[in-house]
């Protein structure tokens, strides 16, 4: 990849096949699971993500390496539901998205709650732009779908996926739900930067492992956080709202709560809140985020070092 251009070398014959082979293993299981009528496309393609693919690729290990370095003391009867109950909704996730038309169905009349609906309420009326913040937690698709449906049209900043070929399908369903969609790279950033200064309204996941961030903690442990978000709250004087979409106990409904904004102090402090909210949430709801990711990857070590020396600079800049 070109770093001045974002833009990616053209892949060999090779790859392309090999990408394509991939993808297509990626996919078979959606396009099968969608030949169900979806209130059994959803449980299915949860149960067989939770007992088929996860111990094939090595997700429920994730599950279980995350979960002892956070909470060692769980008991091993909790680890080995959460390690299926995880991957059971990381499938319904995948297959939801897959099934936009039925999904914006299900999910477009959801009630927003919560005490952040005044501040997000007056932020547009005002013509000012609001971000929500929120993890891979639930289903964060049900809340962008109801907070559109309630006026909030929605940007969204996002991570391609590795393999092209899947990537392509991902993104279409994606601006399906909403649009304009921001890619990671420098050029999306502009583009948001550009929506954002005219009044827009952004969605970030900000749950990721950032390699360009500072070791805040998550769970008690440091972990890469990316300052950005806050950053940009500051900056154009936008709301920061932390925004949930919790599944039901039906495994097909959600419940969406849009909290209170992070209080406005500096990009630190603001972007460690945004960690302790997304914690509380996982607390209530262990099995609905996805610690299949490698959350605390570099937490320590060379670049967490680095990060920390960069987290010193950044709060002396910020002192009074």
């Amino acid at each position: 990849m070109d770093p001045m251009t974002d833009t990616p070398s053209p892949p060999s014959l090779v790859s392309r096949w090999r990408d394509t082979g991939l993808g297509l293993a990626i996919y078979a299981p959606i396009a099968l699971a969608r030949v169900l009528p979806y209130r059994w496309r959803v449980p299915v393609m949860g149960w067989v993500t939770s007992r088929i693919i996860a111990p094939i690729a090595g997700y429920d290990r994730r599950v279980r390496e995350n979960l002892d370095h956070v909470l060692p003391d769980l008991p091993e009867a909790e680890v080995k539901r959460l390690a299926r109950a995880v991957a059971d909704n990381a499938g319904r996730n995948m297959v939801e998205l897959h099934s936009t038309p039925e999904f914006i169905a299900r999910t477009r009349d959801i009630p927003l709650e919560g005490p952040g609906l005044e501040a997000i309420r007056t932020a547009r009326a005002e013509g000012r732009p609001v971000i929500f913040v929120t993890g891979h937690f639930g289903n964060f698709h049900a809340a962008r779908v109801a907070l559109v449906a309630q006026g909030f049209d929605m940007g969204i900043f996002y991570r391609p996926m590795a393999n092209a070929f899947y990537n392509r399908r991902y993104t279409h369903c994606m601006e399906m739900l909403s649009t304009p969609m921001f890619q990671q790279g420098r050029g999306g950033m502009r583009q948001m930067v550009q929506h954002l200064r005219s009044g827009g309204v952004l969605a970030i996941l900000t749950d990721l492992n950032a390699l360009d961030g500072v070791p805040l903690s998550f769970f008690g442990k440091p972990a890469l956080s990316s300052l950005a978000t806050a950053e940009l709250a500051l900056k154009f004087d936008a709301p920061l709202v932390p925004v949930w979409a919790i599944r039901n106990p039906d495994g097909l409904s959600f419940r969406v709560i849009v909290e209170e904004p992070i209080r406005a102090t500096d990009a630190v402090t603001m972007t460690q809140e945004v960690n302790d909210r997304l914690e509380a949430q996982v607390r209530q709801n262990m099995d609905q985020w996805f610690w299949i990711h490698r959350r605390w990857k570099n937490g320590t070590g060379p670049l967490a070092d680095r990060a920390a020396k960069q987290l010193e600079r950044q709060q002396g800049r910020d002192r009074p």
